[in-house]
């Protein structure tokens, strides 16, 4: 009976979104909320289910409610406009939604970004960080480095010292340092046991990654006549 209802409140979110999201942005899309709702079941569960499902659901779906471009000047308060959207998004559009909730709700999509730097205090907002953080790293993490730094018109590296060995790291510029400005950093900053062995088997695909393209840069091919 909870999944049935869980399932019926996913439906109701994902319409709205569908009729009221901005679509313009495809890494904050309808995907990336239900990857991170899919990520924040899995680590509820392997970590024994600490979190109602209900506010982890709410927070996965309206996170970023408000989404701006990372360049943007108010870019670090990006999740407390969210956190009040969501709770004129639940109280409205969704007048059935617990109201006993909104609150927990609101405190997981406050805390749940990086450059908020706000430290979260349930279960809730440390599960939904650490599901958002792994859209971060591994594959689709990858696919989203570039995606940004086209729409920012960034450079993929300096090519004359791609992972700036004797240079500082600057991911305004090119999108290869930010595997080294943000990304490898996630694992150890993840709240669960859960997230902090998803995101180390991830943060090991981006490394290889990093020496593969490397290589390439440096004329180090496969040997075909093998």
């Amino acid at each position: 009976m909870q999944n049935q209802g869980l399932d019926n409140w996913e439906r109701r979110f994902a319409a709205w979104w569908q009729s009221n999201g901005d679509h313009s942005d495809g890494s904050h899309d309808l995907g990336h909320f239900q990857r991170v709702w899919k990520a924040a079941q899995f680590i509820n569960q392997q970590e024994g289910e600490p979190a109602d499902p209900l506010v982890l659901l709410a927070a996965a779906y309206f996170h970023d409610v408000i989404s701006l471009p990372k360049n943007h000047p108010q870019r670090s308060e990006a999740s407390k406009m969210s956190a009040e959207k969501v709770g004129e998004i639940l109280r409205v559009s969704f007048p059935d939604f617990p109201a006993e909730r909104i609150d927990g709700v609101r405190h997981a999509v406050l805390t749940h970004s990086f450059s908020a730097g706000i430290p979260p205090q349930t279960p809730e907002a440390k599960i939904l960080q650490d599901a958002d953080r792994m859209e971060a790293v591994g594959a689709i993490g990858l696919a989203r480095v570039f995606y940004t730094a086209g729409q920012l018109s960034q450079k993929l590296f300096d090519g004359a010292d791609p992972m700036a060995e004797d240079r500082g790291l600057d991911d305004q510029r090119f999108a290869l340092d930010h595997f080294q400005v943000k990304l490898l950093k996630l694992p150890a900053m993840m709240n669960t046991v859960a997230g902090r062995r998803m995101a180390e088997a991830n943060a090991d695909y981006l490394r290889e990654f990093l020496k593969k393209i490397n290589r390439e840069i440096a004329g180090e091919y496969v040997d075909t006549d093998r």
